[in-house]
């Protein structure tokens, strides 16, 4: 059944965002917009798209420098909303997060629907709308998003993640991934499968955010023990990298290498060893033309069936389709 008026969207694009924060749902529902006039041949089917500003200027500058010009401030906004999407935020800019998001607090109830991208998650966050509820945001903010809400539950694993009528959205394209999905669930696959031709875009991306995430953020324990040990271990990932050889390095004893070492990394060596070994895996897939073979046994990842069981496990796609996906794309010119 048609809807008697097009659906209000508006975009809330934050400071500092990146353009394709914004730019991704805005030209996703501009393309659905189009495909449904042109099919319907009316005008008050489809979506009807507004930037609104969330500061006192209608002016907002980009991470890339380039300055956006909202029509409107969402305090002016005084029609219905259908769905709103906040592109980015920044905690760090109490003023105008506190003011917004008290703005978001109360608008809130009157939507439809409500949804983030990026680091919008921390707004609907800050706003309370996400309280009890399961959410994702970009994978490099995961922890701090957890250990500043550890009522709302954090999965970085998927694109996007819908919880009623909250929707969150991973790391910057995934904005598009959602407006994909928020337009198949207004009309349908094939409206929302022409607009992603339109755009030359997936419907529905294959793989997880996690593809994309580092397993490790060993520059944040530099001065642990893991942090001291990880030089080393990257020279022999070949070798015996068992507990007892890595408390035998450390000059420790092993009841004590593994308590200290699980209380600063929060995992145990064997774990940590693993991702190491992933990580690794993973520069000479996306750098090298070294065969899987070669792969596994520098890596000390066994053979090429232990490789992918252990790579599944962590990244979610096999070596051989990580390898197609993030391989370089220089090409040697001839």
């Amino acid at each position: 059944m048609s809807p008697k008026h097009k659906k209000l969207i508006v975009i809330v694009p934050m400071p500092g965002t990146y353009m394709l924060d914004i730019a991704g749902p805005l030209d996703v529902f501009a393309a659905a917009d189009r495909m449904l006039c042109e099919t319907a041949g009316k005008d008050d089917v489809g979506y009807e798209i507004v930037t609104a500003s969330p500061l006192s200027t209608k002016k907002i500058t980009t991470k890339s420098g380039v300055e956006i010009t909202c029509p409107t401030k969402v305090d002016e906004l005084d029609r219905p909303i259908d769905t709103l999407i906040v592109a980015g935020f920044s905690i760090r800019n109490q003023e105008t997060g506190k003011r917004f998001c008290q703005w978001l607090k109360n608008a809130y109830p009157g939507m439809r629907r409500i949804g983030s991208v990026c680091v919008g998650t921390y707004a609907l966050a800050e706003a309370g709308i996400l309280h009890g509820k399961q959410a994702t945001t970009h994978w490099e903010f995961s922890q701090d998003f957890q250990r500043r809400y550890p009522d709302i539950k954090v999965d970085t694993n998927p694109f996007y993640t819908r919880d009623g009528n909250v929707y969150t959205s991973g790391g910057v394209a995934s904005g598009i991934d959602l407006a994909l999905a928020l337009v198949e669930e207004d009309y349908g696959r094939d409206v929302a499968l022409a607009a992603a031709r339109k755009l030359v875009l997936f419907l529905k991306r294959t793989g997880y955010q996690s593809q994309f995430s580092t397993l490790l953020q060993v520059h944040s324990m530099e001065n642990s023990i893991a942090g001291k040990l990880q030089p080393w271990m990257m020279q022999h990932l070949q070798d015996d990298l068992s507990v007892e050889e890595l408390a035998v390095h450390s000059n420790m004893s092993l009841r004590n290498f593994n308590r200290i070492f699980q209380k600063e990394t929060g995992m145990t060596p064997g774990k940590f060893v693993e991702k190491l070994r992933i990580e690794m895996a993973r520069k000479y897939l996306e750098d090298s033309d070294l065969s899987m073979e070669q792969i596994a046994e520098k890596c000390g990842l066994g053979g090429i069936v232990s490789m992918r069981r252990t790579f599944m496990r962590h990244m979610m796609v096999s070596p051989s389709d990580y390898r197609r996906t993030f391989r370089t794309s220089l090409q040697t010119v001839h």
